[in-house]
């Protein structure tokens, strides 16, 4: 896997700014990565799928895309004509700066990572990134860290602006349904290596188990407990790929009561058992 261009998990500096076609986008999507950098990125031309969190998304050209810190990221393609601008803060910079204006995104990635902006509003964007990649590629550099946190800043009130514009609905629910499925979606997030039954979720979202399950399914496609072991598979996924830990301490961390338990629920969903997944 390349890693010339765009790092794996994390920036080794503060930012990085930069441009990559859809070639190298397509040398990261060989398996699902718990990504730590925060991602602003535009897509100037083509298209490309991934999967964010638990859920898979279409990109097209002038698509903004907000990935958050802690997300999980599979690319799944990108066309050969894509070409993606990014902007990537690391955890270290998110982690010891302090935002005055912080928005809380998380709840918006959620709700759609994505905006499709007007041809109008991708030409701005597009001209905004080529001017921080000018500044950033200059000798000496005329960014730094101190004035990356004022840039991170506008990028943050700006996607919320562009969302309110472009569609409300990212900041208001459009109906009683789609307000449940974000909800569960981000509830499963934070508690699927806790919570496994469905009804935990509909207790603690004071709705009826029916109701939340064929809500779940009307919206996604998905049965409520699909979604339960998407976040689990793919968590497993990223640190049997990732990381060095032993099987049975990513089951630990995944709530598995046995090293056994886990290999029987990865195999019966994957078709593969830890080990054969980790050297493939």
């Amino acid at each position: 896997m390349a890693t010339k261009n765009i790092p794996l998990l994390d920036c080794p500096i503060d930012f990085l700014i930069g441009d990559a076609s859809g070639k190298t986008m397509n040398e990261y999507g060989t398996f699902p990565c718990k990504i730590k950098c925060g991602v602003y990125a535009y897509m100037v031309r083509g298209s490309a799928k991934a999967t964010i969190n638990i859920t898979q998304y279409e990109f097209h050209e002038n698509d903004f895309l907000l990935i958050e810190s802690g997300s999980f990221l599979l690319i799944h393609e990108f066309t050969d004509d894509a070409l993606v601008y990014y902007i990537l803060f690391s955890s270290s910079f998110l982690e010891k700066n302090t935002f005055n204006s912080r928005i809380p995104m998380e709840s918006l990635q959620i709700k759609s990572p994505i905006l499709h902006l007007t041809t109008e509003m991708g030409a701005v964007m597009k001209h905004f990134i080529d001017l921080l990649m000018e500044a950033s590629n200059c000798e000496p550099s005329m960014l730094s860290s101190a004035k990356m946190v004022h840039i991170y800043s506008i990028l943050q009130l700006q996607w919320k602006e562009y969302a309110m514009q472009v569609n409300k609905n990212v900041i208001q629910p459009i109906d009683r349904k789609t307000e449940i499925y974000q909800t569960y979606c981000t509830m499963v997030l934070e508690h699927y290596h806790e919570w496994r039954s469905v009804a935990r979720y509909a207790e603690e979202m004071r709705i009826s188990l029916p109701h939340l399950c064929s809500t779940v399914k009307s919206v996604s496609g998905k049965t409520a407990s699909d979604l339960i072991i998407d976040a689990i598979i793919t968590d497993a996924k990223a640190q049997l790929k990732i990381t060095n830990l032993q099987a049975k301490e990513i089951a630990v961390s995944l709530g598995f009561q046995s090293i056994g338990a886990f290999h029987r629920f990865f195999k019966a969903h994957t078709g593969m058992t830890p080990k054969a997944y980790r050297n493939s």
